[in-house]
């Protein structure tokens, strides 16, 4: 008995600490992923995609060994055996194929376009969340997924209708279809990643995906030393601050809030990334999305904030208290049901 007022007090500061970490976390993927989008587009005159992927990985995991190193050796909490295969396929897909993907794309595309397309990747992860992880479909998610990728397609007509005269819009549709890659990609490596962190630290477990991601770009080597001794001052030092922030910090971010939040909600906030996106592209690159890609943005907006609609009771709760004996014994599990259906 003495034990049921320490197990009913004691939660509540940690739920509350723990909601504040969260959202710190989340703040600071959002701001600084933002930043990656006008970085990418600002030196990738001087990089390939490919070297510029090598380089953020290298310069990050160069950066976060100084914090894991030291954990590992405490704990030699390694992955074993089967615990690989899904650190290798998030390092491979989102660190390696991801960023390979979105770079070649911002040679075409302004930043903010680019941060629109790869919106859909909440989506797509509640999408997947619903047959992986059997969390339904409710109906707001199949409405909202309708109109977001509505909102896509005016992103990709606005994006194909060329900006200078004579010039084509095939580049810029590619640019648009490596958006979307990379949306599937990181896509499935939150879903595959979620297990990760059940065992391993948000820190290690970025770690070992760069790490991974790092060894898939290897091939660039060659590339990226050749471009680093031609590049100016200003791209090299944009190179690293995109190894230690976008990557570094706010991979590692991410992962320690999805260690604390589901992974549907979670994406959700990364709604605000295009919107932050664009006001720092403006402000530092005088980019602005062309009229049917801010329209298409807007649609696409509107259609993610429909799936996040909670479908209501309804009726059923209703008729389940008019209802005596067993009938009414089911009306509390009732609506917790259609709320976890809700929030899929």
């Amino acid at each position: 008995m003495a034990s049921t007022p320490v197990s009913s007090s004691a939660p509540p500061p940690p739920s509350s600490r723990t909601k504040a970490l969260g959202v710190a976390a989340m703040v600071t993927t959002v701001v600084l992923w933002a930043s990656a989008f006008v970085g990418i587009r600002a030196i990738g005159p001087h990089f390939s995609p490919g070297s510029l992927t090598l380089g953020r990985l290298a310069i990050a995991a160069v950066v976060l060994s100084l914090l894991v190193l030291p954990q590992l050796l405490k704990s030699r909490l390694l992955p074993r055996g089967r615990e690989w295969w899904p650190i290798l396929a998030y390092g491979a897909m989102w660190f390696c194929g991801y960023n390979v993907a979105l770079n070649a794309a911002e040679h075409v595309l302004d930043a903010g376009t680019s941060a629109l397309l790869i919106n859909v990747n909440p989506i797509l992860v509640a999408i997947m969340a619903g047959i992986f992880l059997k969390e339904g479909f409710p109906r707001w998610l199949i409405i909202g997924s309708l109109v977001a990728f509505a909102g896509v397609a005016l992103i990709a007509v606005g994006s194909g209708q060329p900006s200078r005269s004579g010039e084509s819009a095939t580049a810029d549709v590619a640019g648009v279809l490596l958006c979307l890659l990379a949306a599937v990609l990181a896509a499935v490596s939150v879903i595959v990643q979620k297990p990760v962190l059940r065992k391993f630290p948000a820190a290690q477990a970025t770690w070992f995906g760069i790490l991974v991601g790092a060894l898939c770009c290897l091939p660039f080597t060659g590339q990226l030393v050749a471009e680093v001794q031609a590049a100016p001052p200003e791209a090299t030092l944009g190179l690293a601050y995109l190894g230690v922030f976008p990557t570094a910090i706010a991979f590692t971010t991410w992962a320690y809030a999805l260690s604390l939040i589901e992974a549907g909600k979670l994406a959700a906030t990364t709604y605000l990334v295009p919107g932050t996106t664009i006001l720092i592209s403006w402000l530092v690159l005088g980019e602005i999305p062309t009229a049917l890609g801010m329209a298409g943005g807007l649609v696409c907006l509107v259609g993610v904030g429909l799936t996040r609609r909670r479908t209501r009771p309804g009726r059923k709760p209703k008729a389940a208290e008019q209802v005596p004996g067993p009938a009414a014994e089911l009306a509390p599990t009732a609506e917790p049901a259609a709320k976890r259906s809700a929030s899929a």
